[in-house]
């Protein structure tokens, strides 16, 4: 996989996400997960990619890293981190983490028309290019939104450890127009008061928690229990492209509640576009 050439991608190569049909089935039929390159792009440009193929159609405030996945010179994906909105919370789950040692992945997002089982291939990369470029980071963190898109799928098999499954109590869907809103959006506009007059609802699903070791030492600092896969199927609460694998069971969890305490920005759906989950 191609690495980064110079800071940025070139403005006129993050242009073409979504070709015409036949070009897509070209790409799709001849293309290869190995020829998928991953390189840092403007923030400009990743915002625009993740507006265009994210189902919420929004960024997140604090992404500070950027990277582009291209195919044949064209940009169809884009993987952004950043330091959560608030720390205090979340750096206790790994012993001794000091502010500056974990990144959040904020948002990740891919056009249907890149080679399929890329996304691992992408996000190993991405966390290669984070160790080297970062050598002060120790661990990431991420969350996957299983009440619109999926269970975290591509983190598990891109070496992620589950620490968490949560019913959300995050997530609210406006009962009127349909808007969608993060609680902790709430506390920063001084809007929670809409929440106590019914006006908002909160989304059926479920949270998912991953932890992701750039220094393989940090993982016996874990402070909290690693949950297997398996759970997942137990009890009854995946998802896959935004529909339940089963009848949704009970969990009783007190790690993701906290979630807007954690300071989390909007959990990551992971590499789905509004046409595609991968999840």
């Amino acid at each position: 996989m191609g690495g980064p050439q110079g800071r940025y991608a070139k403005a006129q190569e993050v242009q073409f996400l979504h070709p015409p049909p036949f070009i897509c089935m070209v790409i799709y039929k001849m293309g290869s997960a190995k020829n998928l390159i991953v390189k840092p792009i403007r923030a400009t440009d990743a915002n625009r990619i993740i507006r265009t193929l994210h189902y919420s159609g929004k960024t997140a405030p604090n992404s500070q890293v950027h990277l582009g996945v291209f195919m044949n010179g064209k940009c169809g994906g884009a993987i952004q981190f950043g330091p959560p909105l608030v720390k205090k919370n979340i750096l206790p789950l790994v012993e001794g983490t000091s502010w500056n040692e974990l990144f959040e992945l904020n948002r990740m997002a891919f056009a249907d028309w890149l080679p399929r089982n890329g996304e691992s291939r992408c996000l190993g990369y991405a966390m290669r290019w984070l160790k080297k470029t970062y050598p002060n980071l120790k661990w990431i963190i991420s969350f996957a939104d299983g009440t619109q898109c999926g269970d975290g799928a591509i983190y598990r098999a891109s070496g992620f450890v589950l620490t968490d499954i949560r019913k959300n109590t995050a997530l609210f869907r406006n009962k009127k127009t349909g808007e969608q809103r993060h609680l902790m959006q709430f506390f920063h506009t001084g809007t929670r008061f809409e929440i106590k007059k019914g006006l908002w609802e909160p989304l059926k699903g479920y949270q998912f928690r991953y932890i992701y070791f750039l220094d393989p030492s940090a993982k016996a600092k874990l402070t909290v229990p690693i949950i297997p896969f398996s759970r997942i199927d137990e009890l009854g609460v995946g998802m896959y492209k935004g529909q339940s694998k089963k009848g949704a069971g009970s969990v009783e969890s007190d790690a993701f509640a906290h979630q807007a305490k954690e300071g989390g920005a909007i959990p990551t759906p992971a590499l789905q576009s509004k046409s595609q989950s991968k999840k």
